[in-house]
């Protein structure tokens, strides 16, 4: 993976003159600390803010892919992952404060509800719109028909380091394979794949010793605003530019609760 992209701690935008952008987002703390970066640095944005995706239908898909043993181990993990939540509660809070996020909505922005963003009211707004740039921060799937109803470029936030840990929960799985020096954040362009579009920036992250799995997209997040308003720059003044990775692709999904407790003694990675 190549690393000699300039830095973006020391990042400023251009002055080309701004245009519109409009974020695709299924919502929530993670995509608003993202979103609020963009909106601090090139003004405000349109939001397409999806439903959420029925359970029934991603159980469904996953059974078929997985198997019932390894979903009924994610479901599991599902519900020791809200202790894990409320007993990190203070940790989150402390990060939160210490790196400036904000994790909730923004006032100056507009959000437009759509049913998801591959629905036609999605596809008419973005027609209406006519962005520059999309930003997809937490969608399901996108469509070819949604991908084509516009001709800017769509560029997703992922966290994770592609395309060695593409799908779900990749700073996770970085570390619980001993991998921590690919724990990190990735911005790409959207393509038909689970995270395969042309990398566009990515960055090494440092974990602290008391993160856990609710802490790891936090601070991922943190390093990856910079990420995104780089590419946000780019893709407003035209200047997009894919960089090349010799890294292995392999998709990944949430853990099962027998995995997850077995990598955290193991590793004490939790």
């Amino acid at each position: 993976m190549p690393v000699s992209q300039p830095s973006p701690d020391t990042w400023q935008h251009s002055t080309t003159p701004r245009t519109s952008i409009v974020v695709l987002t299924g919502g929530g703390p993670l995509a608003w600390i993202i979103i609020n970066a963009v909106i601090g640095t090139f003004g405000s944005v349109t939001v397409l803010e999806e439903r959420p995706e029925p359970m029934r239908l991603l159980f469904r898909r996953r059974l078929k892919k997985l198997g019932a043993i390894t979903v009924a181990g994610q479901i599991a993990f599902g519900v020791a992952q809200r202790l894990l939540r409320a007993a990190s509660r203070h940790r989150l809070r402390s990060l939160i404060d210490s790196e400036k996020l904000e994790p909730t909505p923004a006032a100056a922005c507009v959000v437009i509800p759509v049913a998801s963003v591959n629905s036609d009211d999605c596809q008419r707004e973005l027609v209406r719109i006519g962005p520059t740039v999309v930003l997809v921060v937490g969608t399901r799937m996108i469509s070819r028909a949604t991908l084509a109803c516009v001709t800017a470029p769509f560029i997703n936030y992922h966290a994770g380091v592609n395309p060695k840990y593409r799908g779900m929960c990749g700073g996770y799985w970085a570390l619980a394979s001993g991998d921590p020096e690919h724990f990190g954040a990735t911005v790409h362009l959207v393509d038909h794949g689970v995270d395969t579009g042309g990398i566009l920036y990515w960055q090494r992250v440092t974990q602290a010793r008391d993160d856990n799995f609710v802490t790891y997209p936090f601070r991922l997040a943190a390093s990856g605003r910079n990420l995104v308003l780089r590419a946000m720059d780019d893709a407003l003044s035209g200047q997009l530019r894919i960089i090349e990775s010799t890294l292995p692709s392999q998709q990944w999904y949430h853990p099962t609760l027998w995995g997850y407790l077995r990598t955290g003694l193991r590793r004490g990675v939790w």
